[in-house]
């Protein structure tokens, strides 16, 4: 459309047809256009200082004629920063895309890169690499649940509690964000939306079950971010050391601080049983600060496993299951 009121602009009075056919696009897509040409201007424009556009053409009918499009004399050209962002957030979508959607990205893509030029030419540089380990197919047939709003059943990994779970799920879109790709939809397990990472479903079958309709549900905000602390559940105030900072990169934690002496503190939810074995996992590396029942607990735990493990008196070798009683001669 920046190229649109340009081109008329040059060409006063061209039929509504030839300007569908230069731009290679069907005549309605162009009345459409001018439609809404009719509705723009500078910020702050009022009635009678917004683009005015002849209204035989906005009919479809006749020639076009525009007026006060003064401020757009020429096509607007792409910024060597804009052309990069295009170009790469194509790339995204084409590896998120089905696999009958990606031809039309790639046209547009080679379409774009021709019109930028070398503005696009640093694109090369920026690697896009998404979900690798979600199998195409998958996504595929999910893409197709959500378009013929069929009702599918997952078998699903729950990380945080070390479990998989059967599901029906109502399908609603399937998404990216940061970096991964999810599907979106109504769990009839848990009777609310839910986020569904592609790379922990294990198991899917598409149903021969419509799925319900969910009018009153809406989408999930991503703007902030997939993950959204609730404030709910069980949950664990950790002081994480150095060597256990990944932690932050790899699970949704809540209320980071990083304190002065290398140390960061953060919250992190799940199952009770779950945070214990969490915890004991990461072999001293990580602190419970609270709850203090947690915090009693692991350590209880911890001792009992070192119990398990005596120095023989001998050899100084450890011995494992055994007590000193019955290493005794």
């Amino acid at each position: 459309m920046l190229a649109l009121v340009p081109y008329l602009r040059g060409n006063e009075g061209v039929p509504v047809a030839q300007v569908a056919e230069t731009f290679g696009v069907p005549r309605r897509q162009i009345v459409k256009d001018l439609n809404v040409l009719w509705f723009c201007g500078l910020p702050g424009a009022v009635t009678g200082e917004m683009i005015d556009v002849d209204m035989e053409a906005l009919r479809g009918q006749g020639v076009v004629y525009v007026d006060n499009a003064e401020f757009l004399a020429r096509p607007v050209r792409l910024t060597a920063r804009e052309a990069v962002a295009l170009v790469v957030a194509l790339r995204t979508l084409r590896e998120s895309a089905r696999s009958d959607e990606r031809d039309v990205i790639e046209r547009a893509l080679a379409k774009l890169e021709s019109a930028a030029g070398d503005a696009a030419a640093a694109s090369a540089a920026v690697e896009v690499v998404l979900d690798e380990h979600v199998d195409a197919t998958l996504r595929d047939q999910l893409a197709s649940a959500v378009r013929d709003r069929r009702r599918v059943h997952l078998t699903y990994l729950v990380p945080w509690r070390d479990e998989r779970t059967e599901r029906d799920v109502d399908p609603l879109r399937v998404l990216t964000a940061e970096g991964r790709t999810y599907l979106e939809g109504w769990c009839h397990r848990a009777e609310d939306l839910r986020l569904f990472r592609l790379d922990r479903v294990v198991g899917l079958d598409v149903l021969d079950v419509p799925a319900d309709e969910h009018p009153d549900v809406p989408g999930r905000d991503l703007s902030q971010g997939v993950y959204r602390p609730h404030g709910e559940g069980p949950y664990a105030v950790l002081d994480l050391s150095p060597n256990a900072h990944w932690i932050c990169e790899y699970y949704p934690v809540e209320d980071r601080q990083d304190r002065p002496d290398g140390v960061v503190r953060v919250t992190l939810r799940g199952d009770e049983e779950w945070l214990r074995r969490f915890v004991l996992r990461q072999t001293g590396t990580v602190r419970v600060v609270e709850p203090a029942a947690l915090a009693d607990d692991v350590r209880s735990r911890a001792r009992l496993a070192l119990g398990a493990y005596s120095e023989d008196e001998a050899t100084g070798a450890p011995t494992v299951g055994r007590t000193r009683e019955e290493e005794s001669p």
